[in-house]
């Protein structure tokens, strides 16, 4: 439909005052939330306000979302629902992950390090005729950006006294071309519990598991940015993290995970038996209160020692970490004796990085898995439940000294 000369002298006349592009803006948000409430509408079963038979949940507020467009950036109000959840389709939540697999992808086939299974997905996007080098600069250029202020963000909003470390392993070429050798590189997640019970994501680097340098240097760094109140480190037992912990992170507890920790129990045990020692052993993480899992954690050790000797020592080298976990409060318990939130987080991550096979080299590794872990991080964020109830972390302050109080409080 063709505007009026009367609208196109009012236009003519905010471009050149400066204000045409803010209007532009306006109605490019206008229009976007009104899509937005057509399509909660639609998941409800009823407009605002509206009396429906076919209405399936209600409306709880809205949480805002800053979305970037040519007309720039524009802050909408997605709604929220009393039952379920709704994020909008023409948000597209997993935009970023894609673009940084594609631009992966076609690092790797512009380098000429890709796999069959690569080779395949470029022709799937339609690249088959080739991609220049200049285009997969740019694409990472503006990919980089993002991801790197997302790993430098500063970390000293609210105090973290929960933080879990982790580490997966994937093929990386370490020179480029095709004449570079393939390792495999550690890929060191960190996340954290906030003190309100919330999740995020802190922290990403790529390196060496067993290097007690690299581990100093990635806890340094989540320092800098302003970690603290770190009462208990969740993690694994590796050689290098475990000497980095006691110089970066003095004062606060580690608890081994236990699953791990299982896993190295069973490697002193012939396959026959590693059923009833796995069920044995579990018994210890039943008990009611810390004094009785210290208690069954000996009978455990005494009972299996019986048959097999070389359990004994292992088990009393790890009986503090595996058990630090019960030195806080019960509920939490289940969330912070093992590594185990970590597992689904680590389960997209190889996904994600199957479709590559090998990166081209570690800064593709960062690019990738750090559009994984931001938009993981957004969709805690914006969650509506919280990993642990704020009761429970009140109590978890209440057995705090004044010192880690006032810690957790001012978020250092």
């Amino acid at each position: 439909m063709a505007l009026s000369q009367s609208a196109l002298s009012e236009l003519l006349d905010a471009f050149r005052t400066g204000e045409g592009v803010d209007m532009i803006r306006e109605s490019v948000r206008t229009v976007l939330q009104e899509l937005l409430e057509f399509e909660a509408a639609g998941v409800i079963g009823a407009q605002r306000y509206e009396r429906s038979e076919d209405r399936v949940t209600e409306r709880n507020g809205t949480r805002p979302k800053l979305l970037a467009t040519k007309a720039g950036d524009v802050e909408l109000r997605i709604p929220k629902l009393r039952k379920g959840s709704f994020f909008p389709s023409i948000l597209e939540p997993r935009r970023r992950i894609d673009q940084a697999l594609y631009a992966v992808v076609m690092e790797a086939y512009v380098h000429g390090v890709s796999t069959r299974s690569v080779d395949d997905l470029v022709v799937a996007l339609g690249a088959d005729s080739g991609i220049s080098k200049s285009e997969v600069s740019r694409i990472c250029e503006q990919l980089d950006e993002t991801i790197g202020a997302f790993r430098t963000r500063p970390l000293d909003h609210t105090a973290f006294p929960y933080l879990y470390l982790d580490a997966t392993y994937l093929h990386v070429r370490n020179k480029p071309g095709k004449g570079g050798q393939v390792v495999s590189m550690a890929v060191v997640v960190a996340t954290g519990i906030a003190a309100d019970g919330s999740r995020e994501v802190l922290g990403l680097d790529v390196g060496d598991s067993e290097d007690e340098t690299f581990w100093r240097s990635f806890l340094l760094s989540l320092k800098q940015r302003g970690l603290g109140g770190v009462r208990l480190v969740i993690s694994d037992q590796h050689a290098g993290l475990v000497a980095a912990l006691k110089r970066s992170f003095q004062g606060s507890a580690h608890q081994r995970c236990r699953v791990h920790f299982a896993r190295n129990l069973l490697a002193h045990v012939p396959k026959s038996h590693a059923d009833m020692v796995a069920a044995v052993f579990r018994t210890i993480f039943a008990q009611p209160d810390p004094e009785a899992a210290s208690a069954a954690w000996d009978e455990v050790r005494d009972q299996l020692a019986a048959t097999f000797p070389k359990i004994a020592g292992v088990m009393d080298e790890a009986k503090a970490e595996v058990l630090a976990f019960t030195a806080f409060p019960k509920p939490h318990w289940r969330k912070i004796w093992s590594t185990n939130p970590l597992e689904r987080l680590n389960k997209e991550i190889k996904r994600r990085s199957r479709v590559v096979g090998i990166f081209p080299n570690a800064a593709a590794v960062i690019r990738l898995v750090g559009a994984v872990l931001t938009d993981t991080h957004d969709e805690w964020i914006a969650g509506d439940r919280r990993y642990l109830s704020e009761e429970s972390m009140a109590n978890l302050a209440e057995t705090m000294d004044t010192d880690d109080r006032a810690a957790i409080e001012g978020g250092k």
